[in-house]
């Protein structure tokens, strides 16, 4: 429950921050394939997907043996919602923002969804947006301008910068969906449970859309000399940190989670400097400076 108190362990804060890092390992991993393949978001999405479906089904074996009570059709409906809502279209968009921006960038945008679910859950639920929440905003969105200006200004040259950058703002939009969806639907649903049928219909969307939206199987046999990439994204980027940050919540509560989380854009930028070959130029990190207190802000005081 939000209202509980939860003592940070050790153990808590290690495995929130290593999951918080290797989901931010992410964007490196598709940059980099992008780089040295000729596959295409959907393509990749789909690589990513195959090679997380046996930890899903598995989670889901594990979570039939708690003996919990079988899901409500209204609870279906929502769990497959929010899966295909939250992460088939958040993926998809960010996947294809990612050919555009850079890594770093697209850290930085998509860190905005914990705004986003303050607002949501302002509008739709009615919940006030306190004094520390609007100034918690006003630095994210603050940041996110002096950071995406400086890097408009450096790659001008890029004519699909800005739809880029779009598409990736959808992309933390519908995952904020996803948080404030899950948020309400866990604690009667359960969280191993939730992850995983969340996933699985959002493993069927990517695949519906792969043999119906005009996927390329010639680029999927590409694909299978380029496994690595599917099995990194599966594993380390998707997986492992899924089950890491619901672990950590359980241990150390969802308003630690958000404030270490906050590690995520740091992690990237640093990622992309060194991997990539990414500039870090003043004000990216006077943006992400801004963005983080914003995000810490709102994961202290949320109630």
């Amino acid at each position: 429950m939000e209202g509980k108190k939860h003592t940070v362990t050790l153990a808590g804060f290690l495995i929130t921050i290593i999951g918080s890092i290797l989901f931010s390992t992410k964007a490196i991993i598709v940059k980099v394939a992008f780089a040295n393949t000729s596959m295409d978001a959907l393509t990749l999405l789909m690589l990513r997907m195959t090679f997380s479906l046996p930890f899903y089904l598995g989670a889901i074996w594990f979570a039939r043996q708690e003996g919990l009570k079988p899901l409500t059709t209204r609870q279906w409906m929502g769990v497959i919602g929010l899966g295909l809502f939250g992460y088939y279209l958040s993926s998809l968009f960010d996947f294809t923002g990612l050919q555009y921006v850079t890594a770093g960038l697209e850290r930085l945008i998509l860190f905005l969804y914990p705004t986003f679910a303050v607002l949501i859950n302002s509008i739709v639920f009615k919940q006030p947006v306190v004094r520390t929440q609007q100034i918690a905003l006003l630095l994210t969105y603050t940041g996110i301008g002096i950071a995406y200006l400086g890097e408009l200004r450096i790659d001008v040259s890029n004519p699909n910068f800005i739809w880029g950058s779009f598409l990736i703002f959808l992309c933390s939009i519908t995952y904020s969906i996803y948080i404030v969806g899950s948020g309400r639907m866990i604690p009667t649903v359960g969280v191993t449970r939730f992850t995983a049928y969340a996933m699985l219909s959002s493993t069927a969307g990517v695949f519906a859309h792969f043999i119906f939206g005009g996927g390329s199987l010639q680029l999927l046999q590409e694909a299978g000399t380029h496994v690595w990439y599917g099995i990194l994204l599966a594993v380390l980027a998707t997986v492992l940190p899924t089950f890491m940050l619901s672990n950590g919540m359980k241990r150390i509560g969802s308003n630690n989670v958000a404030i270490i989380s906050a590690i995520g854009p740091v992690s990237t930028i640093i990622q992309a400097h060194f991997i990539l070959g990414e500039k870090i130029f003043p004000a990216q990190i006077a943006g992400t400076v801004l963005v983080i207190i914003g995000v810490i802000l709102i994961g202290w005081k949320r109630n």
